[in-house]
């Protein structure tokens, strides 16, 4: 089986963090260098409680890709958003719960309104 570059396995799971907190180093340098950054000293990123995002790999991988960058060393902020469905049909919002139903009116008709997120939301750097 072939698997790209950004992709590894771990006990049969594809570790989709190395590519996630390649991109976030890429961004980060992209956003930071043109403003004449000496250094990035932060990162504060936004992920959703759906998403499939794992806070101690991205910290992992982030030690090994930033070496020897200017986002080295940088430390690494994680917000978590909750998530909270939205009934289709009489559009009540709620958070997770064990059935997925909408506790106003018993639906099973829900869509996701947030906590898929998953984004950076600023770099703090130093000139």
């Amino acid at each position: 089986m072939i698997r790209d570059s950004a992709s590894t396995f771990n006990n049969g799971t594809i570790m989709h963090e190395l590519g996630i907190t390649q991109n976030l180093l890429n961004l980060a340098i992209q956003h930071a260098e043109p403003a004449g950054a000496r250094r990035i000293t932060a990162l504060h990123l936004v992920i959703g409680e759906l998403s499939s995002v794992v806070d101690d790999s991205v910290r992992f991988y982030w030690e090994f890709l930033s070496r020897g960058t200017i986002a080295q060393g940088a430390a690494l902020h994680f917000e978590r958003v909750p998530a909270a469905f939205e009934c289709r049909d009489c559009s009540e919002v709620f958070p997770r719960n064990a059935n997925f139903l909408c506790p106003a009116c018993g639906s099973d008709r829900v869509q996701v309104k947030q906590g898929e997120e998953f984004y950076l939301k600023s770099i703090e750097v130093e000139d």
